[in-house]
């Protein structure tokens, strides 16, 4: 029985004009081929370089590659990146049909040493002097090229001592690919769920956020070897994860004799490459419902490295390929083998304020006109989250947020932080999650998190196992990926306290302070803090303290510049202006008109980038009039008997900020008196919000507040009785007497609220009243 024959696939591609196609193309593309006649007359440009070079630096169309193919040959740059745009073009006017932009798409890997066969050949000569840029390759060509000289009538080598290297030694540069950026033809990002084993060997582009990123190590492209008996030089190129040093010398001359010298490692005539491991994850909006984000491994090499940063939205383009599991992992994994993207180019989708540039002559028109109209203040702050209606104020303090004051380093060392943080507290349903989530939209750097789920590791540092060096390694967590930019914590109340207690440091300090599994550190967490966070029983309830509403300690309440309170009031005009807006969403599936134009989330961001560049000074007059306004508001909080209002030192700091920030606003290197009466104006509203409800039908007297603090440990463990001496420390410590804690247990225990146990040790209350029946009862004292 003969074997079955396997079907011999051909291809019909001709690598060798191919190589021709891509050297011609290296030395005929001009960075404008709109002519196709004269993209004819690039193909029979003359073979010398210089007479290339010299055609490049005329006044027409430059030879846009030989130029940067000039500047490796004179050891400026180590890095070509190739754009398939440019080839694509190249393509059309050449009258070729090669084919190359989809080849080099399906089958990247092997079209880069293709290009760089390609670049060897044209790459032009040196036009500078070199000799001081020589390193140990130079050395050795040199050392090879005069001992074949010496030894010219007993050798019959004739060819270069250069050629007879591995190419990746003597190559002084790598190659990368930009794919194409029209969307139709390269397709969009991919999320990473989307890769399939099909685009094995494709050039792809992922998108996802970057979750780790790992040193920058060396990586070994070329391993050399000295002989101790011959003395020569071998070289081992690695094209794996893994090799096997070479142990015995393969050179003639060792051959010849019986017994062959032993190789050592010559690690300064050895190739190195910086190599980076990137883990990226699929973006939110990406993941289906009810599935978890998958990763994928981005390897980097070279120019590549250092060019992404964790917490940066990221569309990478690279090759998709496999590779074997090595050591106990590929016994465990049998036949499965890992896969990973080989990067090539990466595009930023989030550009740090700094890298944001001038803005474009568009925007800045229209803010130039918005400024002479003298509402760019007001305008820019309604354009935050724009189809949320009302909470004007609200925004131009997340606005103020978004520019931030300036940050000081004493001489000592000392930082005064400039970055404002904010807390949004109120009823469910009043669009705080809507606003938290376009600020992590518009910040260059934002991360969005809620409180329930995230764990004090999540919000800092885990410690966790490299998994190329199996080293114990930090990976920065949601407070550390917003390093620069805006963390946005909604369910602010939901955490948990140890967990909450890893935000005090960075709110004040903008440091995240790990020492675990032998690592002491300190990592930097320059960042905002928004944070939102519901009453604790549902809906607000004026008559208590807002510690007491929302939950939170005081110690972290005082580390916000502002706290405002959002409460969902019935109003007639606020109710009917709400009804028909969400009616006419459903109804047109679209937002009504709005009586001003927005301004987009990129024309925001190059506005604060420009206002960001400022950095305010507060004059003397100015500084003058904050003090004063400070000691009056410490005043008012003295003569206010039931100590409603807490004004702390830093809310003077709160107050600079915010000054500071409108004065950026404005673009101004100067304070005036207006920003500090607009920071106390924004200051004064958010406590009126807090502590200036209407109390005046609410009974503030001592045994009332006992009781409400009685009532709400019953409604933390409801139908439990509780103990006499939990009470007594809990009011104790809230600053009342023992006398007026017996008092309110009598007078409550008289009107059948509750009644007292176990000798007097235990109360158990009857039934739990509502707000209206606790009216009933203050009106029945």
């Amino acid at each position: 029985m003969s074997a079955q024959r396997l079907p011999v696939i051909r291809l019909n591609i001709d690598y060798i004009k191919q190589q021709a196609g891509l050297e011609d193309f290296l030395k005929g593309f001009k960075t404008s081929q709109a002519d196709p006649a004269q993209a004819l007359q690039n193909l029979n440009i003359d073979d010398e370089d210089e007479e290339l070079l010299g055609a490049s630096r005329s006044q027409g169309p430059k030879v846009k590659y030989l130029e940067i193919l000039q500047k490796v040959a004179n050891r400026d740059l180590d890095a070509i990146t190739i754009e398939l745009d440019d080839l694509d073009r190249w393509e059309k006017t050449s009258g070729e049909n090669l084919r190359l932009v989809d080849s080099i798409t399906k089958n990247a890997h092997h079209y880069l040493e293709i290009m760089s066969r390609a670049i060897d050949k044209a790459m032009p000569r040196e036009t500078v002097d070199i000799s001081y840029k020589d390193d140990v390759i130079d050395v050795i060509i040199n050392h090879r090229r005069a001992r074949a000289e010496t030894l010219a009538e007993e050798s019959t080598q004739t060819e270069d001592p250069a050629s007879l290297l591995p190419p990746d030694l003597v190559r002084r540069y790598q190659v990368y690919f930009k794919p194409l950026s029209d969307p139709e033809r390269a397709g969009k990002a991919l999320a990473v769920r989307q890769v399939k084993g099909e685009l094995l060997g494709h050039l792809i582009t992922v998108r996802g956020i970057a979750t780790r990123v790992s040193d920058v190590k060396p990586a070994v492209m070329v391993n050399a070897y000295t002989c101790d008996r011959c003395g020569n030089e071998i070289f081992q190129e690695v094209k794996t994860k893994q090799f096997m040093p070479l142990q015995e010398c393969p050179s003639d001359q060792c051959k010849k004799n019986d017994a062959k010298g032993q190789l050592f490692m010559a690690t300064r005539a050895s190739k190195f490459l910086p190599f980076q491991d990137v883990r990226i994850q699929e973006m939110s909006d990406q993941v289906p419902v009810g599935h978890i984000p998958r990763s994928i491994t981005i390897q980097c090499h070279g120019a590549q490295t250092r060019t992404i940063n964790p917490g940066d939205v990221i569309d990478v383009a690279g090759i998709f390929l496999p590779t074997p599991y090595t050591g106990f992992r590929a016994i465990r994994a049998g036949l499965l083998t890992d896969t990973y993207l080989e990067a090539q180019y990466v595009t930023q989708h989030k550009k740090q304020y700094h890298e944001i540039g001038n803005i474009d002559a568009e925007t800045e028109k229209r803010i130039n006109d918005l400024r002479a109209t003298g509402d760019l203040y007001d305008h820019l702050a309604m354009s935050i989250a724009p189809e949320i209606f009302g909470h004007l104020d609200v925004k131009k303090a997340l606005l103020l947020l978004l520019i931030g004051g300036v940050t000081k380093e004493m001489g000592d060392g000392m930082k005064i932080r400039g970055d404002i943080n904010i807390c949004l507290m109120g009823d469910p349903g009043v669009a705080k999650s809507q606003l938290l989530k376009y600020i992590g939209k518009v910040a260059p750097r934002g991360v969005y998190t809620t409180g329930r789920g995230s764990s004090g590791v999540g919000l800092t540092a885990a410690v966790m196992r490299d998994p190329v060096t199996d080293e114990m390694i930090l990976e920065g967590g949601a407070l550390v990926l917003a390093d620069n930019g805006i963390c946005c914590i909604d369910e602010f109340d939901k955490m948990d306290d140890s967990d909450r207690t890893a935000i005090h440091e960075v709110m004040e300090q903008q440091t995240i302070s790990i020492s675990k599994a032998g690592i002491t550190t300190t990592l930097n967490a320059r960042t905002s803090i928004v944070a939102a966070a519901n009453p604790l029983y549902g809906r607000y309830n004026p008559k208590v303290s807002p510690v007491e509403n929302i939950n939170l300690p005081a110690a972290l309440l005082s580390r916000f510049d502002i706290l405002f309170l959002i409460l969902d009031t019935p109003t007639r005009e606020n109710d009917e202006q709400l009804a028909r807006h969400v009616t006419f969403v459903h109804m047109e599936n679209r937002h009504p008109e709005m009586s001003f134009t927005p301004l987009s989330p990129f024309e925001m961001r190059a506005y604060i980038s420009k206002a960001r560049q400022y950095r305010p000074v507060v004059p003397k007059d100015v500084s003058e009039y904050i003090v004063s306004a400070y000691v009056r508001m410490r005043q008012a909080m003295k003569k206010d008997t039931e100590n409603r209002r807490q004004v702390t030192p830093r809310t003077l700091l709160a107050l600079v900020r915010f000054s500071q920030a409108l004065a950026r606003l404005r673009f101004s290197d100067r304070v005036e008196m207006d920003d500090v009466d607009e920071a106390l104006r924004l200051t004064e509203i958010a406590m009126a919000s807090l502590y200036e409800k209407d109390l005046g039908d609410v009974d503030t007297t001592t045994t009332t507040k006992i009781y409400h603090i009685i009532k709400t440990m019953a409604q933390s463990n409801p139908g439990t009785e509780l103990s006499i001496s939990e009470i007594r420390s809990r009011v104790l410590a809230r600053g009342f007497r023992d006398d007026d804690l017996l008092e309110t247990i009598e007078t409550y225990e008289a009107l059948d609220v509750w009644q007292t146990t176990n000798e007097g040790t235990r109360l158990l209350f009857i039934h739990l009243d509502n707000d209206e029946g606790d009216e009933d009862v203050e009106m029945g004292l």
